[in-house]
């Protein structure tokens, strides 16, 4: 199946891959973010379409969500205002891309479906913010495994729908250690390990060294507490195997804490 067979309207090239730092719903309420977000939707090609892999979807084997745009939004959180759980975002299905994602996986690896699963706040949450019109096709799929290798191998399965113009966005947090905080204001200064792992981020990025990336669970310092489950930094890699090199030098158009937490974000080429 041709990329240009399969999505309509394709941009006039291929678009980055992103890895976003999304958060938690309230982070909407920091205009920092929101004004880091916008410029940075901004500086991009209009996307045909929008394919998310989020933090907050493991699934086995690779699960393909719904592609019925009447579906409701998944409000995968608790404890928060009422007002979090009102939030819409009626983005048009792909069904095109859907397809076009299952015939890019290997024969032999299974394709699952689940049609009553729409957006996450992982996904839909950047782009309320992002595209507020909520007028580009949005897929979401599940992150089949947590193991960074195999997830460089999805990106790379992944990769040429950039060609036809679908932006790929995996949507995580730089760091994660909500289980180690003791102060949850939005303005908290960021504890030693969320600072060290982010500084340690900061500079292998900057390298482009994959190979300690990929290692991080015993390389990075501030772990386990950065990321005592790491469902929030593997996202990363599929991103980086969507893009053209894994080992370039990504712009890190995002930085900066929330709540303590690292919202460290990256476009790849």
């Amino acid at each position: 199946m041709s990329m240009s067979a399969s999505l309509s309207e394709p941009s006039s090239g291929p678009v980055p891959a992103l890895f976003l730092s999304h958060g938690a719903p309230p982070l909407v309420d920091s205009e920092v973010w929101v004004d880091q977000l916008r410029d940075l939707s901004r500086e991009l090609p209009r996307p045909s379409a929008i394919l998310v892999v989020s933090a907050h979807w493991e699934a086995a084997p690779l699960t393909i969500g719904s592609t019925d745009a009447s579906t409701p939004l998944t409000y995968d959180f608790w404890g928060f205002a009422d007002r979090y759980y009102e939030t819409t975002y009626w983005s048009p299905g792909a069904p095109d891309l859907a397809r076009t994602v299952e015939s890019l996986m290997p024969d032999g690896e299974p394709v699952a479906h689940d049609p009553d699963r729409r957006l996450d706040h992982g996904a839909y949450v950047p782009l309320t913010v992002m595209y507020p019109d909520a007028d580009v096709p949005v897929l979401q799929i599940s992150l089949p495994t947590l193991d960074p290798e195999h997830l460089l191998g999805l990106g790379r399965r992944l990769a040429p729908l950039r060609d036809a113009g679908v932006l790929i966005i995996g949507s995580g947090f730089t760091t994660h250690g909500l289980p180690y905080l003791t102060d949850r204001r939005p303005e908290a200064t960021p504890p030693t390990w969320s600072a060290e792992f982010d500084a340690w981020a900061h500079e292998r990025f900057a390298a482009g060294d994959v190979e300690s990336l990929i290692d991080f669970r015993n390389r990075a310092p501030g772990m386990p507490y950065a990321h005592p489950t790491i469902e929030h930094f593997a996202p990363l890699f599929v991103a980086l195997g969507a893009s053209t090199d894994p080992e370039q030098q990504p712009d890190q158009v995002i930085d900066g804490f929330w709540m303590g937490l690292a919202k460290r974000s990256l476009v790849l080429a």
